[in-house]
């Protein structure tokens, strides 16, 4: 008997793919919760250090919550960058935020003292062309002496471990944060298997136009701080 094959679903739009993130994102963690983990972050990279008044950016800033840690830290001159209008739409803080691509950003010259990205880079499409891309930007907008902030995923043995945990079936089925970290991965799979694809190509990158102050991958993270020469 002949049997009529089934028709491939189309691909869903970038659009679906997103709202489907966001969606898992929400089931995975609270603002308040990111905010929190935010503040962390950025006391252990040495926060505490950095002038109030410093003219700080967050590149791939998202729905900003960032951007509220570094207000609740007491910066006062902070902007955001992020190429989603409907994420920049969610922030509702003092940060002057602007649509744009970060491998484009649109500042002159030497006229910040500090960019950040937390989670932003491992969505970049081509790599390693993009990731230089969005580096030369931040050389070129930083002050001499400027400092650039990292925060991105790093296949570690904890995040392994944490990978076969987040896609053992059970598991995933017993806990909805582990669940929805999974709906994510799958969501982004290309991009992030890029990134985490070739951890010394990209950490070499990210090390070069600076003077390094931090650098460590430890729990499925990579931690960096570095200084534009001069």
């Amino acid at each position: 008997m002949n049997s009529t094959p089934a028709t491939p679903e189309p691909p869903a739009s970038p659009d679906a793919v997103q709202s489907a993130w966001e969606a898992a994102y929400q089931r995975f963690e609270t603002p308040e919760q990111e905010i929190r983990k935010f503040i962390s972050r950025l006391n252990e990279m040495g926060q505490a250090a950095w002038p109030r008044d410093a003219r700080v950016v967050e590149i791939f800033c998202g729905r900003g919550n960032g951007l509220h840690a570094l207000t609740r830290l007491g910066f006062t001159r902070l902007e955001g960058v992020d190429y989603s209008p409907a994420l920049l739409h969610r922030y509702s803080g003092p940060a002057a935020c602007t649509v744009a691509d970060c491998r484009a950003l649109p500042f002159p010259d030497a006229s910040r003292d500090i960019l950040i990205v937390q989670g932003g880079m491992h969505h970049l499409p081509q790599l390693p062309e993009d990731l230089d891309r969005v580096l030369a930007e931040v050389v070129r907008v930083l002050v001499p002496g400027g400092r650039f902030m990292v925060i991105e995923p790093w296949l570690t043995p904890f995040l392994r471990f944490v990978h076969w945990a987040a896609f053992f079936p059970p598991a995933r089925k017993s806990w909805d944060k582990l669940d929805a970290l999974a709906t994510m991965t799958e969501l982004e799979r290309v991009t992030y298997e890029q990134w985490l694809g070739q951890p010394e190509l990209l950490l070499e990158r990210i090390r070069r136009p600076f003077e390094v102050e931090r650098c460590a991958t430890t729990w499925g993270k990579l931690r960096f701080v570095g200084r534009k020469p001069g």
